[in-house]
């Protein structure tokens, strides 16, 4: 029986090593993405070590309003939080949660533009963005700034 459970906690403890390592693998391909990325802006690149503020430089260079991260911000939490309610509040969550889908599909669109790229380009960030802003940043993309 204990040999059972050993198998059984060893391919866990596996599994959750595996986990962290990918995440920290998206980590790593993030900060290096957003690093040229804020280069390219003339923004320093150490703003892209640090979680949810990098989000935020993001924001501030691709938007003429960088209030908008922070209307994403609340709405997807608020969104999280509610959503496990029910009733009104439920209601509430869902509206925010699509809030926040919108602003976070538009931010997309933002960097796109700001980088001299389309719609076609701003879906690419959407559902790929690390692969999409490893090519802005290393490619031959310009900043333009943001358009509006």
């Amino acid at each position: 029986m204990s040999e059972t459970i050993a198998i059984i906690l060893g391919i866990f403890l596996a599994y959750i090593g595996i986990i962290l390592f990918i995440c920290l693998l998206a980590y790593v391909i993030q900060v290096v993405a957003y690093w040229s990325i804020f280069t390219k802006a003339g923004v320093p690149g150490w703003k892209a070590l640090i979680p949810f503020y990098n989000v935020y430089v993001q924001y501030r260079i691709s938007w003429t309003n960088p209030y908008m991260y922070w209307i994403y911000l609340v709405g997807f939490n608020l969104s999280n939080v509610l959503i496990t309610q029910s009733g009104f509040l439920y209601s509430v969550g869902s509206i925010l949660g699509a809030i926040a889908f919108l602003v976070n599909l538009m931010a997309a669109l933002k960097l796109s533009r700001a980088f001299g790229h389309g719609v076609g380009y701003a879906i690419g960030l959407f559902f790929l963005g690390p692969i999409f802003m490893l090519i802005i940043g290393f490619g031959s993309s310009q900043y333009l700034g943001p358009q509006d």
